[in-house]
């Protein structure tokens, strides 16, 4: 996978340590691009290290079972995303605004004990997310498109249907599941779906279940 002008191939080209940027409710995925608002003194300092290394950075949700540390802080999944910093902006106000694309997933193997105000965990990189997917083919993409149109109708929101007709299916399903608005469990979920496949099956899912929610709080509310 070229991200910038770096090539991740296989596991040698990224780092074993790298420094984790806990957010709820967030998903990258291999190859999506997710815009973020560093503000917090710490990760400011994460992101300056990570400019003048690697340019990667993990990102990871809290765990979701609400479980702390000792020190507080909350303990990880175990599972979370690597991404490089491929734009950086200073807002003029002490915050920066950045960009990162999606690399590949990770495997939290173990959490370092470090001096810096940031986290910063060993990983082991899912391999086969440098390589294209080979169930990208398999991809039911008329079932995904037929659920995403319900909710945004069931919604009442629009979409630009002439990009996402001419998108291919791994850049359909990452860029669904990254926009859907679902929560950290069901975020989780579409994360660590095995391939392409099983990620727009978990997408039609979610979907499927949540309109059916929404059907049934319709109905409820008729009566």
């Amino acid at each position: 996978m070229q991200v910038g002008n770096a090539y991740y191939r296989v596991g040698k080209d990224l780092p074993s340590t790298i420094p984790v940027f806990p957010l709820a409710g967030a998903l990258l995925l291999p190859g999506g691009r997710m815009p973020l608002n560093i503000f917090e003194l710490r990760y400011l300092q994460m992101v300056d290290e990570a400019i003048a290394g690697s340019r990667l950075i993990g990102i990871i949700q809290p765990s979701l079972n609400g479980a702390l540390r000792v020190d507080g802080e909350p303990e990880l999944c175990n599972v979370g995303c690597v991404g490089r910093i491929i734009s950086l902006a200073e807002s003029g106000d002490g915050r920066y605004l950045i960009s990162l694309q999606g690399v590949c997933r990770f495997r939290i193997t173990r959490e370092l004990p470090v001096k810096t105000p940031f986290r910063q965990c060993k990983l082991a990189p899912f391999l086969t997310d440098l390589a294209e997917d080979q169930a990208a083919s398999e991809v039911d993409r008329p079932a995904l498109l037929k659920a995403f149109r319900a909710y945004l109708q069931a919604n009442d929101l629009e979409a630009d249907w002439e990009s996402v007709s001419r998108a291919e299916n791994t850049m359909l399903v990452n860029a669904l599941s990254m926009m859907a608005p679902y929560g950290p469990a069901e975020k989780q979920a579409l994360l660590e779906a095995p391939d392409l496949k099983a990620r727009a099956e978990t997408l039609i899912a979610i979907t499927e279940m949540a309109l059916a929610r929404e059907n049934e709080d319709f109905g409820s509310s008729l009566q």
